[in-house]
């Protein structure tokens, strides 16, 4: 939920009075960056020290106030070929040093007027280091950020931070999915299909299965298990996306719906909460999530250790030291992470059906999870291969 003002061009505002207020009380004072104006959503902090880009324009981050714990931020600029989407989706941004002059090759123009363009209301200058702390200690929570010369009283903005809306409980996915499905052919010889239902679906994402022969029908978040079905396709696959996993109860019913026909499966991020819960576990809130491009994850099917790309604030709740059984067979825990024992992977044995709580797109890396698209392309080559013996 954000107002701005966007008159205001960025050079002329850097000296702009800003304030972020978090729900229980903390203030920190610095100064406007991007637009100039008034942001609700939910402080949460990112690990990654280069990304800005994808971050800003990831759905997943959709009422999300992004703090960056990379003190040094815009030094490459903004250019047009890395965005995830067409839009910037944070609802607010905090970095410590903001770059005063850009520099890269491809840039096209400054991250402030980026902000700025965008309505996106920001603040720098404050010690980034000392939030990411407060935040790691109490946990992920409602933020504000004011700007302007007529700011109000501390009390007026603690009170509008705590009448935001919280992200439990919270519907998002149609808010940011695609509104008609489109279709991303394959690149080179075409040797899948495959609906992409779209929760908040990364560009790259798609991509990553085209390079590989997939061509890729993004469906709607709404898409019914009919829509799925019409395009026939070898696989289907369940994006990242914003919001809590409780409120999905329509993507996890079109889930068990594709689970029953044994159409081989792959979730990313929300759809791997998604296939959690069509499996019959729950889903919790982490305390502060986890963000950034630099998570240790172990792939448990092999042993490998991978450096890992996040973005979530809720998890899967399910056994790692044991086998389960669910409505379509056995099911294990594939991935988890090294930091704090997070479910990050699952997998159905009895039936063609995997998913990641991480980006394997990799945008903007690292790429040691790549392997997870080759993975789904043979699942894919093995079920249809079957098919064709019997």
């Amino acid at each position: 939920m954000t107002t701005s003002i966007q008159g205001t061009a960025s050079k002329r505002h850097k000296a702009v009075p800003a304030v972020l207020v978090l729900e229980d009380g903390r203030t920190f004072r610095g100064r406007a960056y991007g637009a100039v104006g008034v942001t609700f959503g939910e402080a949460v902090f990112s690990t990654g020290m280069t990304g800005y880009q994808e971050t800003l324009t990831d759905p997943s981050y959709h009422r999300q106030v992004v703090v960056m714990t990379a003190p040094h931020v815009g030094n490459t600029g903004v250019n047009d070929e890395d965005p995830e989407s067409k839009q910037i989706w944070v609802a607010g941004y905090v970095v410590r040093d903001p770059a005063r002059v850009p520099s890269n090759w491809r840039s096209r123009r400054s991250l402030d007027d980026e902000l700025r363009d965008q309505g996106v209301v920001g603040i720098s200058g404050i010690d980034t280091r000392a939030l990411t702390r407060h935040l790691r200690e109490r946990g992920a929570m409602r933020v504000g950020i004011f700007s302007g010369n007529a700011l109000p009283d501390e009390g007026t903005m603690l009170a509008e931070v705590r009448q935001a809306p919280e992200m439990k409980g919270a519907n998002l996915s149609a808010e940011v999915a695609t509104k008609e499905a489109y279709v991303v052919p394959a690149i080179g010889e075409k040797k899948f299909t495959v609906a992409a239902v779209d929760l908040g679906i990364k560009g790259m994402t798609p991509h990553r299965m085209a390079e590989r022969g997939i061509e890729v029908h993004v469906l709607p978040a709404t898409a019914t298990a009919e829509d799925v079905f019409a395009v026939e396709p070898d696989g289907v696959f369940f994006s990242n996306g914003p919001g809590d996993p409780a409120t999905a109860d329509h993507p996890v019913s079109v889930m068990q719906a594709v689970l029953e026909r044994g159409i081989p499966l792959f979730g990313i991020c929300f759809g791997n909460q998604i296939l959690g819960r069509a499996l019959g576990f729950g889903t919790y809130k982490l305390k502060y999530g986890h963000r950034g491009i630099n998570q240790p994850v172990q792939d448990r099917t092999t042993g490998k250790v991978e450096v890992t790309a996040h973005n979530h604030g809720f998890a899967v709740d399910a056994p790692l030291d044991k086998v389960s059984d669910t409505p379509y067979g056995r099911a294990e825990v594939s991935h988890v992470c090294l930091n704090d024992n997070v479910v990050e992977g699952l997998q159905l044995l009895d039936r063609p059906a995997f998913s990641v709580q991480y980006h394997p797109e990799a945008a903007a890396g690292p790429h040691d999870a790549a392997y997870l698209f080759d993975r789904f392309t043979s699942l894919m080559d093995t079920v249809l291969m079957e098919g064709q013996r019997a």
